[in-house]
């Protein structure tokens, strides 16, 4: 028997039929109103999570398309804010915004000593404003920034890698709003 690729998880097939797939392999097509909706990078990414959370969350080695299907649809309905676009008296949207990069350039390369404590703190202040959604941008130019690189590096990916585990797992240390969702771009 052949063994499974470490990035990869077995998909279950309608046929009995399992194939592996890795986060980057998976395509997804949306139908219809979703199409206009959502943009196809959002869905890659909205996929991948997908895919780390069956893989690294759950530790499964094989799902079926129907539940990887199900946990997709369910992550992008989360994300559907198409009532409050066609009604601009509804509620906010509770989405709250960081830029990572600018969180970085208020420390010298090479200081995640600091930086790691200020982002935890940013959290802290935004959790208090019970979002719906919590959203990081900037993460390439913030791992830059803090690693003092010109060009992407396995010392980036590391340094990348660190900084979504951190905030995952401040997300879950900390008193949350029941159905808050993080983003990290």
């Amino acid at each position: 028997m052949i063994a499974l690729a470490a990035n990869c998880l077995l998909f279950k097939m309608a046929t009995g039929e399992s194939v592996p797939f890795s986060a980057e392999m998976i395509s997804v097509e949306l139908l219809g109103e979703t199409e206009k909706v959502f943009d196809p990078e959002f869905v890659s990414h909205a996929a991948n999570a997908v895919f780390y959370y069956f893989k690294h969350e759950l530790n499964r080695k094989s799902v079926t398309v129907g539940e990887f299907t199900l946990a997709l649809e369910k992550v992008l309905q989360g994300f559907a804010v198409m009532p409050q676009i066609a009604q601009p008296s509804a509620i906010p949207s509770r989405v709250l915004e960081s830029d990572l990069g600018e969180l970085a350039s208020e420390f010298d390369a090479g200081c995640e000593l600091f930086f790691f404590p200020r982002l935890r703190e940013e959290l802290r202040l935004q959790l208090q404003q019970t979002p719906k959604f919590v959203r990081y941008r900037g993460l390439r130019g913030c791992v830059k920034h803090l690693a003092g690189a010109q060009r992407w590096s396995p010392r980036c990916q590391s340094l990348h890698d660190q900084i979504v585990e951190f905030l995952r797992n401040c997300l879950s240390a900390e008193a949350k709003p029941a159905g808050c969702a993080l983003l990290v771009e």
